[in-house]
């Protein structure tokens, strides 16, 4: 993925390690700062890449600029993890220090190969008069995370694209290597996916054209296509910038979306699916470029970049910006992804307890000292409608607010108009989907701190976002009209 339009970068090999010392502890004293997420120790973070299993253990790296909340010159930097909860920072990992990555180490994936772990990735270059180059790179890790590149890059753009070619998934089918990724076509200037094959990793890649997934314009690119087997079905997992919101609707400055099929047949370039068009992946405010892998038990998992292109956040002013969700599980229901958190989340909480009420009405604290890391299971009994606060002040005029109605014409949506300091107003305050009618609403939701993750009737829909509000506002309560019966367990969670 790329946005920079600066025409000057830091040399990676003049990064000051003392002003990085600063930058990192000035993070670390960030009341908004993240305790159970990936995030960065200093400057912005953007795309998951590489996530992967091997050796024994999961991996993710994530798009790294350490000076600021800027797209500067981007490294990717590595995670390693037993769990896929518990992270270790590795450090730096890959490196723009090559003529085919010289002003950045761009967005890629990675594959298991014999006992080696390959990466492939875009490496961004601009010439004289600042024209850009993209080259699709590849690099060996081996078991100890050293970390060694291709002499020459593996693919170079064709003619029929633009500039715009970039976010490399190398997958093997077979005895052949399959590589998607983001493009805008020349001709039309509309996003595409293109696919190569090759029967050689090093060798010759084979231009296979574009993917065949949808009649319908997907906008002006498409950026961090992914292909993952759910259940045994492919699911397309991509970001389509400039789509036109008549094909399916979205408020966010651009969107992560998924098309479920039932067959993809990769020489052809083709899915099949009868799916009528493109459906959000998370109906939140603040997901994009999420990265899915098959483990090598086939389980699909997927983790997502919290932030937005072209967006800025309060804590820019603290020289830090963004995160990483949580990784979630994947599986298909009637055609639709199923989303929820991995089992060994569960490993975070603290001692638990039971809320329970009858009847609620007017307003009915929960927890009135939750602080601001912890999970709440909720359920909420059909022909309900009210509002569940969080992050509020000791009257709840001040909050994260969930409202909700259960019964005729169901929704669920969710407002941080009031949750502290606003942000991005211009894509609105509010997010909201419908629900089945006259049913019971399950949420499951983890806070971090600015971090909020919502999955609703167990994963059917998500809604991440973020959020600023005063750390002393940590007070949870319902409120209602009328009667209102619920019933759930609040568990504190502990530090990653």
């Amino acid at each position: 993925m790329e946005w920079t339009t600066e025409k000057r970068y830091l040399p990676y090999n003049k990064w000051d390690a003392e002003t990085l010392l600063d930058l990192q502890a000035q993070a670390d004293q960030s009341q908004s700062q993240l305790h159970y997420h990936i995030r960065p120790s200093s400057g912005l973070l953007n795309d998951p890449n590489g996530f992967s299993f091997f050796n024994g253990a999961w991996h993710v790296f994530y798009q790294q600029y350490p000076f600021g909340p800027v797209h500067g010159l981007k490294s990717w930097h590595h995670m390693k993890s037993a769990d896929l909860v518990h992270w270790e920072d590795m450090g730096l990992a890959v490196k723009p220090d090559t003529q085919f990555d010289s002003h950045g180490a761009y967005s890629g994936s990675a594959t298991v190969i014999n006992d080696k772990l390959f990466l492939m990735y875009t490496g961004n270059v601009r010439d004289q008069d600042w024209v850009r180059h993209s080259y699709q790179n590849g690099a060996w890790m081996d078991q100890t995370g050293h970390i060694e590149k291709l002499a020459q890059p593996l693919i170079e753009a064709p003619d029929h694209v633009t500039e715009h070619f970039r976010d490399p998934q190398i997958l093997k089918r077979g005895d052949k290597y399959y590589a998607i990724l983001g493009a805008q076509d020349k001709e039309t200037e509309t996003g595409k996916i293109a696919i190569f094959s090759a029967s050689d990793l090093t060798g010759k890649w084979t231009d296979l054209g574009y993917v065949n997934f949808t009649d319908k314009d997907m906008g002006y690119m498409i950026e961090c296509p992914n292909l993952v087997f759910v259940d045994d079905q492919p699911v397309l997992i991509f970001c389509p910038q400039g789509l036109d919101k008549k094909i399916t609707p979205y408020e966010n400055i651009y969107p992560n979306m998924y098309v479920a099929g039932s067959k993809f047949k990769f020489d052809a370039g083709k899915m099949t699916t009868t799916q009528a068009a493109p459906i959000n992946l998370d109906d939140g405010f603040d997901v994009y470029a999420t990265q899915a892998f098959n483990a090598p038990d086939g389980k699909a998992y997927a983790i997502s970049w919290v932030g937005l292109p072209d967006i800025a956040y309060p804590t820019d002013n603290e020289n830090w910006a963004n995160c990483l969700s949580q990784v979630k599980e994947l599986s298909l229901k009637n055609g639709r992804l199923i989303q929820r958190p991995v089992a060994a989340m569960g490993t975070l909480r603290q001692a638990g307890h039971l809320i329970r009420t009858e009847k609620v009405i007017g307003r009915q604290v929960v927890e009135s000292h939750a602080g601001q890391q912890y999970e709440l299971k909720i359920t909420i009994a059909r022909n309900q409608n009210g509002t569940l606060h969080l992050a509020g002040n000791h009257t709840v005029d001040q909050s994260l607010q969930l409202n909700f109605n259960t019964g005729k014409d169901a929704f669920f949506e969710i407002d941080r108009s009031k949750a502290g300091q606003t942000f991005n107003e211009k894509f609105g305050v509010t997010r909201k989907i419908r629900l089945p009618e006259n049913q019971d609403l399950d949420l499951d939701i983890f806070i971090d701190h600015s971090l909020a993750e919502v999955f609703i009737n167990n994963g059917e829909h998500v809604m991440t976002l973020r959020y600023f509000a005063d750390q002393k506002n940590d007070k949870i309560a319902l409120t209602g009209k009328d009667s209102l019966n619920y019933y759930g367990t609040f568990w504190n969670l502990a530090d990653m």
